[in-house]
């Protein structure tokens, strides 16, 4: 039998249990803390034990936690994760030991995304997935292709598989297939499925090498180059999840570093000691301001009463 329902306000006393896999990077665990504040018991599925200690020392009260050790290349690790789950949450990074993003990293997380929703149609008390993917795989458009209606970007494009192939930009080729790979699953199989197509993650541990950053200088350029702050993207997961009409993708962003303010202040964060290794093209002149060529529009209509209903 499901679990019972939990009122959204996070003051209920019987809650619905949800999964978070890779509970033990930024986001994830951002969402373990955010969930349990409003309620929900929560499966958090970490990949190591120092990510249990970690968990351990930061999470408070753990009567409505439970840690499960999940490799999403084994199948039978994330059915056990799920188990009596409504909710499953899902975001991949590269395992700690294979830090960069190549062909191999890509074949990985596309295997990762179809054990995931496999799995999702495989128990029966699974409501809705709310799969992270990322606006690497809207952006990259390839300029010689002229079967693009608009020059501008939202939710409803994806990213070029061969441009992406032609140009190494593995991070947006992984994020394309992979979330290629869940919709085409989720379809199959019926499972009720939404995607956060974030921008880059400002956060502590972010550096210079990050995988998204391939390509900054052209989506700098272009106008696509956005940001997101860790609270809104949390409290975006959370919303597509409690709100019953939020369908399809979510480009998830509320910065755009168009300005070379914005790109020296990003320099700064990414390059504490030496700002003179950002791109020229994101440098040149005093006050220079590239025109917005992407939109927030969906995900910013489906939070306004999320945002202001939400005290906790």
């Amino acid at each position: 039998m499901a679990p019972a329902a939990v009122d959204f306000d996070g003051s209920s006393s019987s809650s619905k249990t949800v999964c978070v896999m890779d509970a033990g990077g930024s986001l994830g665990s951002a969402l373990v803390h955010r969930l349990l504040q409003r309620g929900y018991f929560v499966h958090a599925a970490i990949n190591s034990h120092v990510e249990m200690q970690s968990m351990e020392r930061t999470i408070v009260d753990k009567k409505k936690l439970r840690v499960f050790y999940t490799d999403p290349l084994d199948y039978h690790s994330i059915v056990e994760a799920l188990e009596g789950c409504c909710g499953l949450f899902y975001s991949f990074e590269p395992p700690s030991d294979q830090p960069s993003y190549d062909e191999l990293m890509t074949e990985m997380e596309v295997r990762a995304a179809h054990n995931v929703l496999e799995a999702c149609a495989q128990t029966d008390t699974i409501d809705k997935v709310v799969f992270t993917s990322s606006a690497t795989a809207s952006i990259w458009r390839d300029p010689t292709d002229s079967s693009s209606s608009s020059p501008d970007f939202d939710e409803r494009n994806w990213s070029n598989v061969n441009f992406c192939k032609k140009f190494k930009l593995w991070h947006g080729l992984s994020k394309t297939l992979a979330e290629k790979t869940a919709w085409a699953l989720a379809m199959d199989r019926g499972v009720s499925m939404v995607s956060i197509n974030a921008g880059l993650l400002l956060s502590p541990d972010l550096t210079i090498t990050h995988p998204y950053l391939k390509g900054a200088a052209e989506m700098y350029k272009d106008g696509i180059f956005v940001t997101v702050d860790l609270k809104f993207l949390v409290d975006s997961h959370i919303c597509v999840f409690e709100e019953s009409s939020a369908y399809g993708r979510y480009l998830c962003f509320n910065h755009v570093i168009n300005s070379n303010e914005d790109a020296m202040k990003l320099a700064q964060i990414l390059l504490p000691s030496d700002v003179s290794s950002l791109p020229p093209s994101m440098m040149v002149g005093e006050s220079m301001m590239v025109s917005q060529r992407i939109s927030n529009k969906k995900i910013n209509k489906l939070m306004v009463d999320f945002e202001s209903e939400c005290h906790i």
